[in-house]
């Protein structure tokens, strides 16, 4: 199975299966000497965590970060920093073997390669995004020294959406609400929302917004490897996400060139952010925004008809431990995938030419 590995000059290659004994990786590519915060990386793991909010599986994986390799007196080597968590809370459940999942990777890694984990997805888990937060933390570590930051936050859950613009947002106010979303009443809703799929043994999907502060104005690599291409390839990588924009994004098609253009003012800064911090594929000095679509999760509480792999009608049987929605436990991997991409591009821009 190809695909385990991102970026290149600053690359996350992942390993383990949902049901197996851990996962890992390994980020080869972080330069020595960045200071290696480690209670940071367990916040970042925390924010993953279900930490029993509503709508969220009951497993409670300790997430305990085993440092392997790369790191010596809390700095980075330059080697490649090797990690691992073992799995602790591992139930293998009765599945029914060999019948597929609507909407979901079994019948797909099953034609491919012959074979599916039925027990819990195997690579097709999100359990599988544990060591994308643990990689882009440490990205987020080599980012924040040149004073580069980044936030995301819950947009929508289902019917339930905040309405303030993205670059609007009081960034203090994410941390404070249980399924971070910067504003406390939708907040509430969201989780009222929750509740309820929960009890109807349903799922819903869900919008998370990201903003990249402090970015300069350079980094990208036309003509393939524009900064929006490669966040969009990483972000589009993340389980269950279904759709990326930047800047004005969708919107962008009903407008005219003279509402859209962002104007230049004094020192070269632009009047308006419709562009999303990105102008031909290089980022501009302007904040970059950018919101992910993400698709209920296939896995419900509910029969559903399905097909087995005679293709043979049968039934699914519900149940198991699922979320009900990726939010907000895939806030901290879209700010992951976001730092890999920003932190590669900063190891990749040429800063003579600044």
């Amino acid at each position: 199975m190809a695909g385990n590995t991102i970026g290149k000059l600053l690359t996350l290659t992942s390993f383990g299966e949902s049901r197996g004994d851990g996962a890992g990786g390994v980020l080869d590519g972080l330069p020595a000497g960045i200071p290696i915060d480690i209670a940071f990386i367990n916040s970042q793991l925390q924010k993953r965590r279900p930490a029993s909010r509503p709508g969220s599986t009951p497993r409670e994986e300790s997430d305990e970060v085993r440092w392997l390799s790369g790191i010596r007196e809390g700095r980075s080597t330059g080697a490649p920093i090797a990690f691992w968590m073992a799995h602790t809370d591992v139930r293998h459940e009765a599945r029914q073997e060999g019948v597929l999942r609507p909407s979901h990777a079994s019948y797909t890694y099953w034609r491919k390669y012959g074979a599916f984990d039925y027990d819990g997805g195997g690579r097709a888990s999100a359990r599988e995004t544990v060591v994308r937060v643990v990689g882009g933390s440490l990205a987020q570590l080599l980012l924040r020294q040149q004073s580069i930051h980044i936030h995301a936050f819950t947009r929508q859950i289902g019917p339930v959406a905040l309405l303030q613009p993205t670059l609007e947002i009081n960034i203090e106010n994410i941390a404070k609400n249980s399924l971070f979303c910067p504003d406390e009443e939708t907040n509430r809703r969201m989780e009222d929302y929750l509740r309820q799929l929960r009890a109807e043994g349903d799922s819903t999907g869900a919008a998370v917004s990201c903003l990249v502060q402090g970015l300069p104005c350079g980094l990208g690599e036309p003509v393939y490897d524009k900064l929006q291409a490669d966040l969009a390839k990483a972000l589009m990588s993340i389980n269950a996400a279904k759709g990326f924009e930047y800047g004005s994004g969708f919107q962008s098609v009903a407008k005219r060139g003279s509402e859209l253009n962002d104007l230049f003012t004094t020192g070269f800064r632009t009047k308006t952010n419709f562009s999303g911090g990105i102008q031909g594929g290089i980022s501009n000095g302007e904040t970059v925004y950018l919101t992910v679509a993400f698709k209920p999760i296939p896995s419900i509480g509910k029969d559903q008809e399905s097909l087995n792999e005679k293709g043979e009608a049968c039934i699914l049987k519900g149940g198991g431990r699922n979320d009900c929605c990726v939010a907000p436990r895939v806030v901290p991997v879209v700010e992951a995938m976001t730092a890999l991409v920003m932190a590669d591009h900063w190891l990749r821009w040429d800063r003579s030419k600044k």
